[in-house]
């Protein structure tokens, strides 16, 4: 018999440079644990339907796990004449059990076969994903609970805007993880949809059992329509979406402590470990982890590009065109695993220059906004108040003075009888003080959150101050 799958209908063989340009073994051969547990799930199946005897069930089992070990003990010779992984399996399946082997593609197509392994791929790579988030949550945790105490000039538009707590910063990216994380368990309901059982597009004349094939393989439930499922990726482009926000978002962090880690802001103190040096300039320390983590979410937004344009013009039901979609995938998941593995350590290794920060707070008239709130709160319509300090400001650029450093009188002629009180607010560590809304910077704020998130991940109580 032909070692293809199809080879029944055919008389000649396949062009070798054919074989070389359809064959897909050189990159789906990851999915073989998932493959493997497929076929076991659905011989199981087809015994209990009496499509095979338990026997043959039994054989099938057994030699799907030799084949497993086989694997990966990289004892499994790949040939592109093979086309895929799946081939591989059952061709060594064959080889093995003869017409047993032959048996166990009853019933299925490689249709509804490649879906499945996906499926199970991917829902085992948003777990391993979710722990990485989970480790990269911790350590902005810790980060907050080590710097709770520094300030922090905030920023919008890269000038400088308010003061906030060092605690309230690196929980923002605490907040921003567990969306991802909650994206990955929303995308996780429409990975979690049995395929296995619709066959090429159509369905089976065979007494299959797909309810029990979705047991065997924890699916939550089973996909409704034959003719969706052999064309459908949208869970594999939803899940490649979450892996571009996050790669997003680590770009924009990374984006962060690039320009905090040099010399003209001098924030960060990053670790020499997750640093290299320049092969001419010998006082170099730049943050190459960083930049790459920036810049390999380039890759990560492309790949799903990629795969909407693959998908984007495709009739139903299976075109061969969806075998392209494992390079996309895998690449854009290792590309935002392997950045996260790195994240969470370098997090946890760096610290905040607090001398350099602390020297700079007085810059930038960070108080500016609380200042125009003390007025508002003292009765002045918030647009006079917003013009009023918008003119002090302008005078204290002038004479090169901080607002604090104006005189009671200058804010009596804005509210009389209230100018030292207003003045003994100014100052960052007093700006941050008046915070009080839910969800801001106010220290019992952030300590409640802070608090919050220790419990939520795992943390146990903070060590005192």
């Amino acid at each position: 018999m032909s070692h293809k799958t199809w080879g029944g209908r055919f008389e000649g063989r396949t062009d070798v440079r054919v074989e070389a340009f359809t064959e897909s073994i050189t990159f789906d051969r990851r999915l073989f644990r998932h493959d493997i547990r497929a076929s076991q799930a659905h011989a199981a199946m087809l015994a209990s339907v009496g499509l095979l005897t338990l026997t043959e069930a039994e054989a099938i089992r057994a030699a799907l796990d030799e084949i497993r070990s086989e694997i990966e003990a990289g004892k499994m010779d790949y040939s592109v004449s093979l086309e895929d992984i799946h081939t591989h399996i059952e061709h060594a399946l064959i080889e093995r059990l003869g017409d047993t082997g032959r048996k166990l593609h009853t019933a299925r197509s490689r249709n509804d076969q490649v879906v499945t392994d996906m499926k199970l791929w991917v829902r085992d790579a948003i777990a391993d994903l979710d722990g990485l988030l989970v480790d990269l949550q911790r350590a902005f945790v810790e980060s907050a609970t080590r710097e709770r105490g520094v300030i922090l000039p905030g920023y919008t538009h890269l000038q400088r805007a308010q003061p906030v707590l060092a605690a309230h910063y690196f929980l923002a990216y605490v907040e921003k993880f567990q969306r991802d994380r909650e994206r990955l368990a929303d995308c996780r309901k429409r990975v979690n949809v049995l395929p296995l059982g619709a066959a090429a597009l159509a369905g089976t004349s065979l007494p299959i059992d797909r309810e029990f094939v979705r047991r065997e393989l924890g699916f939550d439930s089973i996909a409704r329509n034959s003719l969706d499922v052999s064309s459908d990726r949208d869970f594999l482009l939803e899940y490649v979406f979450c892996l571009s926000l996050i790669a997003v978002h680590l770009s924009g962090w990374a984006e962060e402590w690039v320009i905090w880690s040099s010399t003209e802001f001098d924030f960060l103190d990053l670790p020499e470990a997750f640093c290299t040096g320049s092969s001419i300039m010998p006082h170099k320390k730049n943050p190459d982890v960083l930049e790459l983590t920036r810049g390999k979410s380039g890759r990560v937004i492309g790949a799903l590009q990629q795969l909407l344009v693959l998908v984007k013009g495709l009739p139903l039901a299976y075109n061969r065109d969806l075998q392209e979609d494992k390079p996309a995938l895998f690449d854009a998941h290792d590309t935002v695993a392997g950045c996260l593995a790195l994240a969470a350590p370098l997090v946890e290794k760096t610290r905040l220059k607090r001398q350099s920060i602390e020297s700079k707070l007085d810059s930038g008239f960070l108080d500016a906004t609380t200042l125009m709130e003390a007025l508002v709160s003292r009765g002045l319509p918030m647009r006079s108040a917003h013009e009023a300090v918008g003119k002090l400001v302008k005078e204290c650029l002038e004479r090169r003075l901080r607002l604090i450093d104006l005189p009671d009188s200058a804010f009596d002629a804005l509210v009389p009888g209230h100018g030292a009180a207003i003045r003994a607010g100014l100052g960052v560590t007093n700006a941050v003080a008046a915070f009080r809304s839910y969800g801001s910077t106010a220290p019992a704020e952030v300590d409640k959150q802070l608090s919050e998130w220790r419990d939520r991940l795992g943390l146990g109580q903070a060590p005192a101050a």
